[in-house]
C-alpha cells in the first residue's frame, strides 16, 4: 500500500492519488530509478543522513522478475520505506514514464506492504542530468558514465528525499 497524504490532480488524465510524504519511521531507505534498460539502486544509512549509490539492476524483460530483484534488496537492506523516482514532465505533468512509475510503486507497496515497508513517490525531475554533472565533474566519461548513471541517479535523488524529509515541519 502506497503511504503518505495524497493530493488530487486537477488533470483531467492525471491518477487519483498520488502519494507525498508518509510520517518519519526512522530505518534505511531505498532509492529507486526506474529506467528503461537499468534500475538504479541506492541505500540509506539507519540514519537517514547519507544516500550511497548501491547498485544497477538490469532489466529482464519480465517486470515480475525484475519486481522480485527490488523487493529482494530491499529486505536484504532492512528497508522501512522505498521511495521510487517520480519522472514527471518539467511542466509537472504526467507523461508514460510517469505513469510507469506510478504502476511500478502500486506493485511494489502490494508485494511490501506485508513487511512492513511503505513506497513512496518522489519527484525526481533533473537528477540524471545532475549525475551526469557529477560523475562528469568528478573525472568520469562517456562508456563509463552509462555503468554507474542509474545508481548515480537513485543516490541524488534518495539524498533529496531525505534532505526534505530533515528540513519538513
Amino acid at each position: 500500500m502506497l503511504r503518505g497524504s495524497t493530493r488530487r490532480s486537477t488533470r483531467p488524465d492525471a491518477s487519483p492519488r498520488v502519494p507525498e510524504t508518509a510520517p518519519h519511521r526512522p530505518g534505511r531507505a531505498v532509492g529507486v530509478d526506474l529506467g528503461a534498460r537499468r534500475i538504479g539502486i541506492a541505500v540509506s544509512d539507519s540514519g537517514g543522513m547519507l544516500a550511497t549509490p548501491r547498485g544497477t539492476i538490469v532489466r529482464t524483460g519480465d517486470p515480475e522478475r525484475d519486481r522480485r530483484a527490488v523487493i529482494d534488496l530491499v529486505r536484504e537492506e532492512h528497508a522501512v520505506v522505498v521511495v521510487v523516482g517520480h519522472p514527471l514532465s518539467l511542466d509537472g505533468s504526467r507523461g508514460p514514464a510517469a505513469v510507469a512509475a506510478e504502476e511500478e510503486a502500486a506493485a511494489l507497496a502490494g508485494r511490501l506492504a506485508q513487511d512492513g515497508v511503505s513506497v513512496e513517490l518522489f519527484d525526481e525531475r533533473l537528477t540524471t542530468v545532475s549525475a551526469h554533472r557529477a560523475l562528469t565533474t568528478g573525472g568520469t566519461r562517456g562508456r563509463d558514465q552509462r555503468a554507474v548513471v542509474d545508481k548515480t541517479a537513485a543516490a541524488v535523488m534518495l539524498m533529496a528525499w531525505l534532505d526534505g524529509r530533515r528540513t519538513a515541519p
